[in-house]
């Protein structure tokens, strides 16, 4: 027992006899033997599984059950100005088959259908609608779509065992009447209407015996009449997971070779979220057969929620394949479906969370910093656009740019970071491109105020850390210059004239070089200031007559060394300050402190 977790149980049990002894894991005190294993409870037929070896190439038909599954989920379900603001979203994004509601279970699912009826919908687009299997609620929900164009009706049962016995109450023959009644009572009330079609959820199917799904389907294909003209749709759910996702594919690729009238059936899958692998379950699930699959943008949904569609769409658009849906403006997206569920996205949520596109450690800013100056001069080599360049950067599996998103975020900077990324952002924002030996040093003052602190810096505040701790100084150091001229007297040969003021007190100096940095080196050392310049660089920052010059300075003064920066729109000036700034940074004879 811990004393520190009082109500944890430390495992302290023998570690296995067959543990490797690499492993000193003992077992918990949990009561797992309370639980039985998945192909204990539903065996899969054998099957000789070829899931494993395709592709997914193409997407299926999305089909987002937002305004109802994932509506029943909420503590405040929509009302229709919500929901309708969310149904436009869904259009605009390129969905064209949307369930919209349960509308027989409340008054405001039915007036939404309503209100979508009367509004209008646009021609491509199919209304899906929710039912269980019982006449009244049936006839109420033929009652909502009246007037609609495209339709599909979607009947539900729960199937499994632990619902028939627990919750119905009925063996496999009455609850296979009970669906039948249902589904020809169906076809009778909205059967002869034009544009309308049926969809069947076998509810719990991943825990209902296959040989029974099997039959209750194929019987509703036919008693349906479905042909490849007006196909029906079984849909076959996850409702809760509780199996590992391979299981889930075993179990579509055997629907899939068995159902009947294979060409008249849509095969369709709506995973659930309990083990928190609904997407893998998903994509496996394409892999094994399915054409069609139901869930939720950014996964709400009841308990762990649904599948989310926007992760499945976009993990496509990874592997170049085409989503069919449009995520050019992810963050708008996200805003509308934030507010009309009222419950918040994760900073982490794939693709769209504010961070997920964020590095903080030093390793991975640097592969991104290089990542990006790589992916623009392959950009150039081919002639094209940055944005439409093939992508491979490290660490971002897509262009944060395809989704809407800028570039401010890639890198963010705190104590982890390191100097490759403080470099991309001050290139990146600032024009400043630092040499990389001046890197590690600017990156020690950086991590000595984020460790300080404890917050991040943006790429504004690294900017005036950059210019107090190398620009600033040669205009606050102990010594300045307040006046000065330089001229070429003969090829090759410079004299740089000044006025210094050192410990405040002014002084004219003179120096002489072969350029004019060597001839100011000069003419402080007349002034008793030995300085040697160590490396140099300088570059423009932007583009024009009126851009700035940034130049680096490192120089050895008094036996320390240290780096200067200047920037000014003449790059003669920005150099005669970088080399100040050096000098004004090295221990002060009088002190010996590091200025």
């Amino acid at each position: 027992m811990s004393h520190t977790f009082p109500a944890l149980r430390t495992p302290s049990g023998d570690v296995p006899a067959d543990a490797p002894r690499w492993n000193p894991q003992r077992p918990s005190a949990m009561p797992h033997h309370r639980y039985r294993p998945a192909h204990a409870r539903v065996p899969v037929p054998p099957l000789d599984r070829t899931w494993p070896a395709r592709r997914l190439e193409r997407a299926p038909l999305w089909v987002p059950v937002d305004l109802r599954d994932g509506n029943q989920a909420l503590a405040e379900p929509m009302d229709t100005a919500r929901k309708s603001r969310f149904f436009d979203l869904m259009v605009a994004m390129g969905f064209k088959e949307i369930e919209v509601g349960y509308p027989s279970a409340s008054r405001t699912d039915f007036d939404f259908v309503r209100h979508l009826a009367e509004r209008g919908v646009p021609d491509d687009v199919t209304i899906s609608v929710f039912t269980a299997a019982r006449a009244d609620l049936i006839d109420r929900t033929a009652e909502s779509v009246a007037g609609l164009r495209n339709v599909v009706v979607h009947l539900y049962t729960a199937t499994a065992p632990t619902w028939r016995d627990v919750v119905l109450g009925r063996t496999r023959a009455e609850l296979h009447a009970l669906i039948l009644d249902a589904a020809g009572h169906l076809a009778r009330r909205v059967g002869d209407r034009p544009g309308t079609r049926f969809q069947f959820s076998p509810e719990v199917f991943n825990l209902t015996e296959p040989d029974y799904v099997l039959e209750v389907c194929d019987s509703l294909t036919e008693l349906w009449d479905a042909s490849p003209d007006r196909p029906v749709i079984h849909n076959l759910p996850v409702t809760v997971e509780i199996a590992t996702p391979n299981v889930y594919a075993d179990q579509i690729e055997h629907m899939d070779r068995h159902l009947a009238r294979r060409d008249s059936v849509i095969l369709s899958v709506h995973p659930h979220n309990d083990r928190g692998t609904g997407v893998a379950c998903a994509e496996l699930a394409l892999l094994a057969g399915a054409q069609r699959v139901e869930g939720c943008l950014f996964g709400n949904g009841e308990r762990t929620g649904n599948v989310d569609l926007v992760t499945l769409a976009l993990n496509l658009y990874t592997q170049g394949v085409n989503p069919m849906i449009d995520f050019s403006d992810i963050d708008t997206v996200r805003e509308v479906v934030e507010h009309c569920n009222r419950l918040p996205v994760h900073e982490r949520h794939p693709y769209v969370g504010d961070l997920v596109h964020t590095a903080f450690s030093g390793t991975h800013q640097d592969a991104i910093a290089k990542g990006m100056a790589h992916h623009a001069a392959r950009a150039a080599e081919l002639g094209v656009p940055a944005a439409e360049a093939p992508w491979d950067v490290p660490y971002l599996p897509i262009d944060p740019g395809d989704i809407g998103r800028t570039y401010e975020e890639v890198i963010r900077i705190n104590s982890q970071s390191g100097k490759g990324g403080i470099a991309h952002l001050l290139l990146t924002h600032h024009g400043l491109d630092l040499p990389r030996a001046l890197r590690p040093d600017f990156s020690r003052a950086v991590q000595e105020v984020t460790d300080t602190t404890g917050r991040e810096l943006g790429h504004k505040e690294l900017w005036d850390l950059f210019r107090a701790t190398y620009v600033e100084p040669a205009m606050s150091g102990p010594v300045t210059l307040e006046s000065w001229s330089t001229e070429e007297t003969a090829p090759g040969e410079h004299r740089f004239t000044c006025v210094l003021r050192v410990g405040g007190r002014e002084q004219a100096c003179e120096g002489k070089g072969n350029g004019p940095l060597s001839a100011f080196v000069d003419a402080l050392r007349s002034a008793g200031i030995e300085v040697d310049i160590l490396s140099y660089a300088e570059h423009s920052t932007g583009s024009g007559p009126g851009s700035h010059a940034a130049a680096y300075a490192e120089c050895r003064v008094r036996g320390a060394v240290r780096w200067g920066a200047g920037r000014d729109t003449s790059i003669l000036t920005a150099s005669v300050h970088a080399v100040l700034a050096a000098a004004n940074r090295c221990p002060a004879p009088a002190t010996g402190e590091a200025r």
